[in-house]
C-alpha cells in the first residue's frame, strides 16, 4: 500500500540534508517508485541549461514574475544564490494536497528551517550519510570545485549535519543502498499518515 492510500490527510514532506548526501538520487527513486506522490518543482530566475526541461527540472520564470509571486506570499521558501532567485511555489502544493496526494519538497537545511516556521505541520526528513568521513568522500569524488570551494562546502556540510536533531525523522543513506533509504522514507510517511493526532496542514 502506498503512503497516499494510507488514510488521513496528506503530508507535506520536506526532504533535506547536507550537500553530497544523495538527495537528488533519493528523489529520483521516489518519483520512479511512487508516482502517486507530488514532487514540487522549484521556480528560478536563472537561465535554462542545456538538457534541462522547463517544468521538470525547474520552473524558469523572469525576475519580474518571481517578484510578483514573492510579493503575494506565493513561495513556501525562497532564497537568492549567486544573484539568481529560487523559490518553491505554494500553488501546485495546495492543489496536490487538496487532491489527497502527499507532496514532497527538496530544500537545503536552511530552507527546511524556514518551512518549519511557516508550516509547522510539515513533516521534515533529514537525509544523513553513515558518517562524516563518507560524506566528505562523496563530496570530494565529484571533483567539480576548487580546493578552496570544496573546503567551504565541507565545512557547511559539517554544520548542516549538526541540525539533524531538529528534524522529525533521520534517514541514513548508506553507501550503495539507495533502495533501503527510499523504503525507509516511505515507511515513515506511512506511519505519519496513520497518526490521527496530526493537525491539518494549511498553506
Amino acid at each position: 500500500m502506498s503512503p497516499t492510500e494510507q488514510g488521513n490527510s496528506p503530508l507535506l514532506v520536506v526532504i533535506s540534508g547536507p550537500s553530497g548526501v544523495g538527495k537528488d538520487a533519493v528523489i529520483a527513486e521516489l518519483r520512479e517508485t511512487h508516482p502517486e506522490m507530488f514532487f514540487a518543482v522549484t521556480a528560478t530566475t536563472r537561465p535554462m541549461r542545456p538538457g534541462e526541461v522547463d517544468g521538470r527540472d525547474y520552473l524558469f520564470i523572469t525576475p519580474g514574475r518571481f517578484k510578483q509571486l514573492l510579493d503575494r506570499g506565493e513561495f513556501l521558501e525562497h532564497a537568492e544564490v549567486y544573484g539568481r532567485h529560487y523559490g518553491v511555489p505554494k500553488g501546485p502544493l495546495r492543489e496536490a494536497l487538496a487532491a489527497g496526494r502527499d507532496a514532497v519538497v527538496k530544500v537545503d537545511v536552511r530552507g527546511a528551517a524556514t518551512i518549519r516556521r511557516l508550516a509547522p505541520e510539515a513533516f521534515l526528513v533529514f537525509l544523513a550519510a553513515p558518517s562524516f568521513e563518507e560524506l566528505e568522500r562523496r563530496l570530494t569524488s565529484r571533483k567539480t570545485e576548487s580546493p578552496a570551494q570544496m573546503a567551504i562546502r565541507i565545512q557547511t556540510a559539517r554544520t548542516e549535519m549538526a541540525e539533524a536533531e531538529r528534524f522529525d525523522a533521520v534517514i541514513v543513506n548508506e553507501t550503495d543502498a539507495l533502495t533501503q533509504a527510499v523504503e525507509a522514507i516511505v515507511d515513515v510517511i506511512r506511519d505519519q499518515r496513520a497518526d490521527g493526532s496530526r493537525k491539518p496542514l494549511a498553506l
